[in-house]
């Protein structure tokens, strides 16, 4: 998904929430963050310095981790710690166990759980210690159990100082941010915190229509005033206004 405009602050050691349905451009923004893919124009500055600066400063964690199943847990986290020229095991063996991953250290990754598979990632990312943690749908797909101890470790990380980028399409999970933007056909239609998004959501009204999907017609739609959100799902448009 393109995304068009995009101009988004956020805040040291803030808690932001970039929130969306599938395919509203939430990937795209992360990936030109961390400069995997770059802007037609524009520029994404991280902790005050580009992209390509900062990458030192930041960790990732993709909606689809690359972990090495082949490989156990602690070869996983060793082999994205050295990338950073980390070497300090003390310091890998005590975030295996803050997240309770020290069990595991010579299991297989590809034999861990998903939720454990998310654990792992995030360790990884962790590894160089970050000042900034991107972390794309970091739940998605987990049981609600390891949803909330991940959900009190981002606000442990917080607390430590750390900014956290968080993409989502739940709702419920979005209000626990500190701030949140609402992202829809690659724009930002809200921003705020999550009482004035939830508000703003909460009070509109909803359409659909049988229509197939026309980029021009969404163009026009999102110009239209007052409207906060033009989604197609397969051959239905959705109008939120």
């Amino acid at each position: 998904m393109a995304v068009d405009s995009v101009t988004l602050n956020v805040d040291r050691g803030q808690i932001f929430g970039l929130l969306g349905p599938n395919a509203a451009g939430k990937t795209t923004v992360i990936r030109m963050f961390c400069g995997i893919i770059e802007s037609d124009k524009g520029e994404a500055r991280v902790n005050g310095m580009s992209v390509q600066q900062a990458k030192a400063d930041f960790g990732y964690v993709a909606q689809h981790f690359s972990l090495y199943e082949e490989l156990s847990v602690w070869e996983n986290l060793e082999f994205y710690a050295h990338m950073y020229n980390i070497s300090d095991e003390k310091r890998l063996s005590s975030l295996l166990d803050r997240y309770d991953l020290a069990a595991f250290k010579n299991q297989l990754a590809g034999l861990l759980s998903g939720g454990y598979q998310r654990r792992l990632g995030l360790v990884c990312a962790l590894a160089h210690d970050p000042k900034v943690l991107f972390l794309d749908e970091p739940t998605a797909g987990i049981d609600p159990v390891t949803r909330k101890l991940l959900w009190d470790d981002f606000y442990r990380l917080s607390a430590e100082g750390k900014t956290l980028f968080i993409t989502t399409h739940y709702m419920e999970e979005a209000q626990r941010c500190h701030q949140l933007a609402f992202i829809s056909s690659g724009r930002i239609v809200a921003e705020g915190s999550p009482v004035t998004i939830k508000q703003a959501i909460g009070n509109a009204k909803v359409y659909s229509a049988d229509i197939s999907y026309l980029p021009e017609l969404q163009s026009t739609l999102l110009n239209t005033m007052g409207m906060i959100l033009v989604n197609q799902f397969g051959n239905e448009l959705r109008l939120v206004v």
